[in-house]
This record gives structure tokens, sequence and C-alpha cells, in this order.
């Protein structure tokens, strides 16, 4: 049985919505987006979100709904990063996978090392 996970669904529908574009970038442009232009949407989507907490700390004035931009930058946040990690050949589950499991054990050994519980030290 092939099981879809929640992660598996989502990159499959971000690639989707990707071949959208490019075939508008392709009309528009006559060529689909570079790697670096990718990324810079991507960076540019980022500090959209930095100006968007700061408009939920109410430091930062924005037009409209921040809590819902916030969730629509997030969103698209995500997005590029399963449209990056497809572009550079990156099976995104696998090293989400990897890195989590890298940080929990780091974590938990600095937590069981740092115990103020712990006597023995």
């Amino acid at each position: 049985m092939n099981e879809t996970t929640g992660l598996d669904a989502a990159r499959d529908e971000a690639l989707a919505v990707r071949r959208l574009y490019e075939i508008l970038e392709q009309r528009f442009n006559g060529r689909t987006w570079t790697l670096h232009e990718l990324m810079l949407g991507f960076s540019n989507d980022v500090g959209h979100i930095g100006r968007l907490l700061l408009a939920q700390e109410g430091t930062w004035k924005i037009e409209g709904d921040s809590e819902a931009e916030l969730r629509h930058k997030l969103s698209e946040s995500l997005w590029w990063v399963f449209v990056l990690a497809e572009r550079l050949d990156i099976d995104i589950d696998q090293a989400f996978a990897r890195t989590m499991s890298t940080i929990r054990s780091g974590l938990n050994d600095t937590i069981a090392r740092t115990d103020p519980a712990d006597t023995s030290r």
C-alpha cells in the first residue's frame, strides 16, 4: 500500500503550481526562472514575513489583515522550499526526516547533560 503523507501531498501540489508558473514564465519571458531568480523570490517572501511579524506586534503598519497575510506568506515559503529542493534534486522528505532526527538527538543529549537534577556532575 502506498500511502501519501501530508508532506508528500504538499510537495506534489507545490510542484504542480510551479509547473503553471513555468508556463507563464515561458510565455512572458521566453524562459523559466533560474535557480538564482527562484532564490530571490523566496528571500523576498521571507523578508515580507519579517515585516508581517512586526505588524503583528504593532510596530509596522500595513494595509489589510496581517494574520491572513502571514498565513499566506508562511504557506508560500513552504512552497518555495519544495520548489528549490526539487530544482536542486534534493529529496526534501528524506532530508527533513534526517535533519529532525539529528537535531532531536543533539537536543536530547544536551538536555540530559545539563539536567539540574543530575548530581553526578
